[in-house]
């Protein structure tokens, strides 16, 4: 499995001859290392409706033909505007090419547009996603919550992809404590240094995550870098 980060929440998960792209914020992210036309996938996964988070869905899905997975609301919205999408809820599964994608929980909120022209995009959620090479568990936008442990407990994650930049989501401490709980085999912090609002430090969350001695790896990955796993 290989697994590339795209700045802020975006990653690119290659296994089994498969390429699922995850909250594609390319255009108008600074620290995105690609252009949306650049990406080559098959399946897109949408946390929730914030414009940092379904960024290039649309336009990607259409160039590359991709399958896209979202909550009810933001399929329906995709749908709408003639994008290939296919909706589920929180604590259901879909299988799609010999994957099987489950819808988790986030302590977040979801919404596009602004002032009275605001929508709302359904509920935010994150993904367990289970590869051939392992089960990858993308956060999306969220808080630190309790049934962390019970997606632990219920579907042991190699892999977790933990936002850090804390304001709107998680800070390196709370992020760290989630990983305690959940004890995966490598953890990638996101959600951090994109803008000034979010400018948490990525190597504090690494030293508190990594110090329990729970046999968790943290890599810190720059935009446009990659990890293999197993490693």
């Amino acid at each position: 499995m290989k697994i590339t980060w795209l700045g802020h929440a975006a990653f690119l998960v290659e296994d089994g001859g498969v390429r699922v792209l995850f909250d594609p914020f390319i255009s108008g992210n600074p620290r995105a290392p690609v252009r949306p036309e650049d990406i080559e996938c098959d399946l897109v996964l949408v946390t929730h409706g914030h414009g940092d988070h379904l960024g290039d869905t649309e336009a990607i899905a259409r160039r590359t033909g991709a399958h896209v997975i979202a909550i009810h609301e933001v399929k329906e919205y995709l749908l709408a505007r003639g994008v290939d999408a296919e909706g589920m809820n929180i604590g259901g599964s879909v299988h799609w090419k010999g994957l099987r994608v489950y819808m988790t929980n986030a302590l977040h909120s979801s919404g596009i547009g602004g002032g009275e022209n605001i929508a709302y995009m359904g509920h935010p959620a994150g993904f367990v996603v289970y590869f051939p090479s392992g089960r990858v568990y993308h956060m999306g936008d969220t808080g630190i919550f309790g049934d962390m442990r019970l997606i632990g407990e219920l579907h042991h994650p190699d892999v977790v992809l933990a936002p850090i930049g804390d304001r709107f989501t998680m800070g390196p401490e709370e992020a760290a404590l989630a990983i305690s709980w959940l004890s995966p085999k490598l953890a990638l912090p996101m959600h951090y240094g994109t803008f000034p609002l979010v400018d948490a430090d990525p190597m504090a969350f690494k030293r508190l995550a990594e110090k329990d001695g729970g046999g968790t790896r943290v890599v810190v990955l720059s935009p446009g870098e990659s990890v293999e796993y197993p490693f």
